[in-house]
């Protein structure tokens, strides 16, 4: 897994989600942005309200509804500095 980018989401009173993805997909206000490891550095303004896609490895994905904040990406990874973050309740059909 050395191809995996470490991402943490964080909400302003609390530690949401941290650890190992292979992409990041969230919507700033100037659109939509994939992240993927070694990504360039970038600081961006989250779009308010917006949902925030984290894939693991398997195919599984974690979806997080976030209000305000921004987006970071460095060498470390990227993080998500969210006003708010709650897990996105499943769409109803």
């Amino acid at each position: 897994m050395a191809n995996q980018l470490h991402v943490q989401v964080v909400a302003v009173e609390e530690k949401i989600w941290s650890g190992d993805a292979e992409m990041l997909v969230a919507r700033t206000t100037e659109g939509e942005i994939g992240v993927l490891p070694h990504h360039a550095p970038l600081l961006g303004l989250l779009k308010e309200p917006s949902q925030v896609r984290v894939k693991l490895a398997g195919g599984e994905q974690l979806t997080y509804d976030v209000t305000g904040g921004f987006l970071s990406i460095d060498a470390d990874g990227v993080t998500v500095l969210a006003e708010s973050a709650s897990p996105a309740q499943p769409e109803s059909r």
